[in-house]
């Protein structure tokens, strides 16, 4: 029970902190608005997140998750250089920003190489300061995907609704289930580095 409430605690903001679970739906936007990148909104079609993909800032591998007044709560980015070059897992880091404005890490994603993209390949995130660790587990592109915490719990589960399937060939509308206590804004800034990674709507 102890390592469950662990993995609750907020990442980003204790305000993305339900006590219930929270059905948020992921609407893809065309490259032609902000970069690209989705909305995110909730049942009643408040928009909760916008992430802006790196086309609206003409910087590749950077990606911004904004609230739903358009301020910035995490700032995105692959590393890169030699090292990165050179190793097995590009990584990606997301940030928050202090009152000060300086760079806070929150968490680290490991990515695999383009060539191991493959369904079975696992992709891992840990976080700061605490150093909790999570999973994705099943397929992003195919929308049946699931963020799951160190000691086995679903932390989100995303997914497509059997109605809008249906009515639609595109993935362009989805919905993502996070559980009670699960920091919302932490669960969209790993969706936004997936749809990156896989080539979507938030690549350039």
């Amino acid at each position: 029970m102890a390592a469950a409430k662990a993995s609750a605690m907020p990442l980003i903001s204790k305000l993305y902190c339900s006590s219930s679970q929270v059905v948020l739906v992921v609407r893809r936007r065309p490259h032609v608005v902000n970069g690209g990148g989705f909305v995110v909104t909730d049942c009643s079609q408040k928009v909760v997140f916008r992430i802006d993909g790196c086309g609206v800032l003409g910087t590749k591998g950077e990606l911004v998750l904004r609230d739903g007044n358009g301020d910035a709560l995490l700032l995105i980015r692959r590393k890169g250089g030699m090292v990165e070059a050179l190793s097995i897992h590009k990584r990606w880091k997301g940030y928050t920003f202090d009152y000060e404005g300086s760079q806070k890490l929150v968490f680290t994603l490991k990515e695999p190489r383009s060539s191991c993209l493959a369904k079975n390949n696992a992709i891992r995130i840990a976080t700061e300061p605490k150093g909790s660790s999570f999973e994705i587990k099943g397929y992003f592109p195919d929308r049946n995907c699931s963020i799951i915490d160190s000691i086995g719990n679903i932390v989100a589960q995303i997914g497509v609704m059997k109605e809008v399937d249906e009515l639609m060939a595109s993935k362009d509308l989805y919905h993502v289930v996070v559980n009670p206590g699960i920091d919302q804004a932490f669960v969209f800034g790993v969706i936004s580095v997936l749809d990156y990674i896989y080539g979507e709507s938030t690549r350039c």
